[in-house]
């Protein structure tokens, strides 16, 4: 009988131990029962064969066809990649900016919809959306297809004028897609039913937001009128924002926020994870307004001076009115004053000096302040100023460039009515406003209660609502281990 102290698995054991860098990784595959044998190993060995094998097949059928890579063609392409991915860690800043404005019994849920949603955002803008936005014409200026899904190839002409690479492109604009129904969130949030929420996300990044991005993006009748928007405050968030009014004002305020017709402060429950989250957004701006350059040219780092002058003006507006106005700052409004400059600079960042770049952002940090009481006063509730952040300021950023905007990219001339262009570009900044906000209204209010419908409504029931969202929707709480208080 072989005992335990020879037996073969322990000789086995100990040649390990013992065996080389080169030895050890063939005597551990033969320690694995049914590799031992030489003709295991062999078969074994021509799995990552194959994969080379296959792998060398698809280069060299590509490589034939494709020219050698330019140095503007990477770095344009690498450049996106990298705003891409700044446009996509915006998400973590949205979600903070909401859970800590919120209160801790709904952490939980609001943290999985920030999180949840882009993943949906993705995969609807993936089958559906960016074919939608960026296809062939079917009705032009209005409506464009491609079928499902979009093509990935990469031709020698694209390399040859280094353009951008549709994988690359796809990224760049499903991060943007995102970030629009991002917005919604914060204007539904407390009371909103999680499986609604999503299925509305579904709706706005698959067909609405795709739709109403083509007619300025994808030359549609907006683009031909002259519109201009570089980065989205119009297209991306006045869009969001809109979209989250009609679900707001569908579900009704939150039960104890108005008394007697009074608005009553509910305090978010963690500042500090708010303010990291505005300075997250603060970063990943750097992605989304230089990153619409869509090329690494020498106006990319001018498109971040202006977005971080606005973004300043902004704080300095609104630290200034809400002190004024409560007799201390708000650091609630000093964070929206950030995001509020910020999103006044997005669809004029290439088209405003830096003097105008600032101004637009302190006007904006001031209208914030004064947008968040009037919502108040409507009987809005928005848990965290997200309306009046993306919408006001949307339209507010859109507006702008036909009072003091200039043609900076192209002939340096004026084209808003302070700047000698007349009034011709304020006036078709004013219509791309107000179609913006037509279509989503209208295309909003029919989807959400289409899901009302099939759902049984789209509100949490009260004993729900008051005991907190995440317990009734999720079955966890943000912070077990802590007590919970000042819910």
């Amino acid at each position: 009988m072989t005992t335990a102290l020879h037996s073969p698995t322990r000789r086995r054991n100990a040649r390990l131990q013992e065996a080389s860098l080169l030895e050890g990784p063939m005597l551990l595959l033969r320690s694995i029962r049914g590799v031992s044998s030489h003709r295991s190993l062999m078969w074994l060995a021509c799995v990552p064969l194959a994969f080379l094998g296959l792998g060398l097949f698809n280069l060299s059928a590509h490589a034939s066809d494709l020219p050698e890579l330019n140095a503007a063609f990477l770095a344009n392409n690498l450049w996106l990649l990298v705003a891409t991915i700044l446009v996509i860690f915006m998400n973590a800043g949205f979600a903070m900016v909401e859970a800590g404005m919120c209160r801790q019994k709904n952490a939980v849920n609001i943290l999985a919809k920030n999180l949840f949603v882009f993943a949906l955002a993705v995969t609807a803008y993936w089958f559906v959306g960016y074919s939608i936005m960026y296809g062939d014409p079917v009705a032009a200026g209005w409506l464009y297809f491609s079928g499902l899904f979009f093509d990935p190839s990469v031709t020698p002409e694209l390399i040859g004028e280094a353009g951008l690479v549709p994988t690359v492109d796809f990224l760049f604009q499903a991060a943007f897609a995102g970030t629009a129904a991002t917005i919604v969130s914060g204007l539904v949030a407390e009371r909103v039913k999680f499986g609604e929420f999503v299925v509305f996300s579904l709706v706005l990044t698959a067909f609405i937001y795709p739709i109403s991005g083509s007619w300025q993006w994808n030359g549609g009748w907006l683009s031909e009128a002259g519109f201009i928007d570089f980065a989205g405050s119009s297209i991306v968030h006045s869009v969001g924002a809109w979209a989250g009014l009609v679900g707001a004002m569908l579900l009704g305020p939150r039960i104890g926020k108005f008394v007697n017709g009074k608005a009553q402060a509910m305090p978010g429950h963690n500042m500090a994870i708010a303010t990291l989250g505005a300075l997250v957004l603060w970063i990943g701006w750097y992605g989304f307004n230089p990153g619409s350059q869509l090329a690494m040219d020498q106006w990319v780092p001018y498109v971040a001076v202006t977005t971080t002058l606005a973004a300043a003006g902004g704080a300095i507006g609104a630290t200034i009115v809400s002190t004024l106005t409560s007799g201390k700052p708000d650091l609630t409004m000093i964070i929206n004053g950030i995001l509020a400059g910020l999103v006044s600079i997005t669809a004029g960042c290439a088209n405003l000096t830096m003097a105008g770049a600032w101004l637009a952002g302190l006007i904006g940090g001031v209208i914030v302040v004064f947008s968040v009481s009037a919502l108040d006063s409507f009987g809005i509730d928005d848990p965290v100023g997200a309306f009046s952040v993306h919408g006001v300021c949307g339209i507010w950023g859109t507006l702008v460039i036909g009072l003091w905007g200039y043609d900076i990219q192209g002939s340096g001339v004026g084209l808003g009515l302070l700047t000698g262009g007349g009034i011709g570009q304020l006036w078709i900044q004013f219509v791309g406003c107000v179609a913006y906000a037509l279509w989503t209204v209208v295309t909003c209010w029919v989807a959400w209660k289409v899901i009302g419908s099939f759902f049984g409504g789209i509100r949490v029931n009260e004993e729900e609502e008051i005991a907190g969202l995440d317990i009734g929707e999720h079955g966890m709480e943000a912070y077990p281990d802590f007590a919970s208080s000042g819910n």
